[in-house]
């Protein structure tokens, strides 16, 4: 419980789902937080419902505006003067065929998934490798492992920042900052609700697996704790990450299943 206790992190997607629930568990573990995604209000909200409140910044960030997410960094910096774990959790998800999809919807699920989150991580870096300790974290899906219908651009964009953060804990394993990638599986959050139709209307409704999933609180337990391991990756959720963990020991098996997914 103590590992966190005054180091700074900062969130992105904060205001619901995923973002929120680690928002209240890392505040209850004594991190000092970060709050960002588009809505400010909802942010002081999940802010005034954390303990001690008074120590968390919220700092409202749009990850489709790379431009600002340096200066938004130096807000952070001269508020706290470091950041030792930065969460790229802010994204999007998708409903919808291949066919039926219009490419903007494609080029606006990878600004937010992919483009925002590296320039972000690119914003933050250099201070961490100054400082020679630091965090990065990912917040991916088992769609950066596997694909199933009506989430090809949402698949694609995780499984880009799958290969990116692959890269960058190679290149900095030996220079004091970890690298983790989390592919959560079914959360209970409004992920679907929210997700990108073929034409970028949001789908707005429920989907059947995210209702019977884990909790978000759930999931913010163990995120934190793989967080505070220092663990490179780690697959949370139920039976669905067996999928993940087999597919490339039976591939065929893998693909007679897939394509009987009732996609929702």
């Amino acid at each position: 419980m103590g590992h966190f206790t005054g180091k700074v992190v900062w969130i992105t997607g904060a205001s619901s789902g995923i973002g929120e629930a680690l928002a209240y568990e890392l505040a209850r573990r004594g991190a000092r937080l970060v709050l960002s995604a588009r809505r400010e209000a909802q942010l002081e909200a999940v802010r005034e419902r954390c303990p001690r409140s008074s120590e968390h910044l919220v700092l409202p960030l749009d990850l489709t505006e790379t431009a600002s997410l340096a200066q938004a960094t130096e807000q952070v910096l001269e508020r706290f003067g470091h950041i030792d774990v930065l969460v790229n959790n802010g994204g999007v998800s998708q409903r919808g065929t291949v066919l039926e999809t219009d490419i903007e919807v494609d080029r606006r699920i990878m600004e937010v998934n992919y483009m925002g989150t590296i320039a972000l991580t690119k914003a933050v870096l250099p201070s961490m490798l100054e400082r020679r300790d630091g965090q990065i974290v990912a917040i991916s899906s088992l769609m950066g492992k596997i694909g199933t219908p009506l989430r090809s651009a949402y698949a694609a964009s995780k499984h880009a920042l799958q290969g990116f953060f692959d890269c960058l804990r190679a290149e900095v394993h030996d220079r004091g900052v970890n690298v983790l990638v989390i592919c959560p599986g079914y959360v209970r959050t409004e992920i679907t609700k929210n997700a990108l139709t073929g034409d970028g209307s949001t789908f707005d409704e429920m989907g059947d697996a995210q209702s019977k999933a884990m909790t978000a609180e759930v999931f913010a337990g163990k995120a934190a704790n793989a967080i505070a391991q220092r663990r490179d990756e780690v697959m949370i959720g139920g039976l669905e990450v067996w999928a993940a963990k087999l597919a490339p020991i039976f591939p065929r098996v893998y693909t007679f299943l897939i394509r009987r997914v009732k996609s929702t």
